[in-house]
């Protein structure tokens, strides 16, 4: 499935084409927020920032998959307040974490003189960040909801592979262009 929507140029065009912009649907918005969020992320809060709201997310998704009054508070409501409950939690604990860790030793080591990075890096985390963010928080939709959206964000966003790559791509990324030439002794990406 992730093949066929995103790899398939016929696919990806046809996909577009039945796009009703009269009569928007979640998908539509939830490709539009991803595409300007990612923009408007990188240009305004730069490099090193980024990577502390992946460290957050990473974070934030591990203490909601393990706190165990969200499973046992799960048990006791509705499918859809479940559902607001783990995202509330997550997003919660995703903006403690990201005030705590900015101004904390995790941004002085990975703060280059306030520098906001270069471009295309900028880009390429914010892009990462956007999309784990997505994945994740639509990763907490309940099963049975989550057929609400069209395959191809399915797809792009919820499906095991895709989650996988979205929770793999921003380690990488972090590891290829996390250090500065100074810091490495060589040339670098930064």
């Amino acid at each position: 499935m992730l093949q066929t929507a995103i790899f398939d140029q016929a696919a990806a065009q046809k996909a577009l084409e039945n796009i009703n912009w009269l009569s928007p649907t979640w998908d539509l918005f939830i490709l539009i927020f991803f595409v300007v969020a990612s923009l408007i992320y990188g240009i305004s809060l730069g490099r090193d920032r980024i990577i502390v709201i992946l460290v957050s997310i990473y974070m934030s998704l591990a203490i909601v998959n393990y706190i165990p009054f969200v499973a046992e508070f799960n048990a006791k409501i509705s499918v859809n307040d479940a559902f607001a409950l783990r995202v509330t939690v997550f997003l919660g604990i995703f903006i403690l974490l990201f005030f705590f860790l900015s101004h904390s030793a995790l941004m002085r080591t990975l703060g280059h003189g306030a520098t906001q990075g270069r471009f295309w890096q900028v880009m390429i985390f914010s892009f990462l960040h956007v999309g784990l963010l997505i994945s994740v928080t639509l990763s907490f939709f309940p099963s049975d909801l989550a057929t609400v959206l069209s395959p191809f964000t399915r797809a792009l966003f919820v499906s095991d592979i895709a989650r996988a790559v979205w929770v793999i791509l921003p380690v990488i990324a972090m590891a290829l262009f996390g250090g500065s030439k100074n810091e490495r002794g060589y040339g670098s990406f930064s």
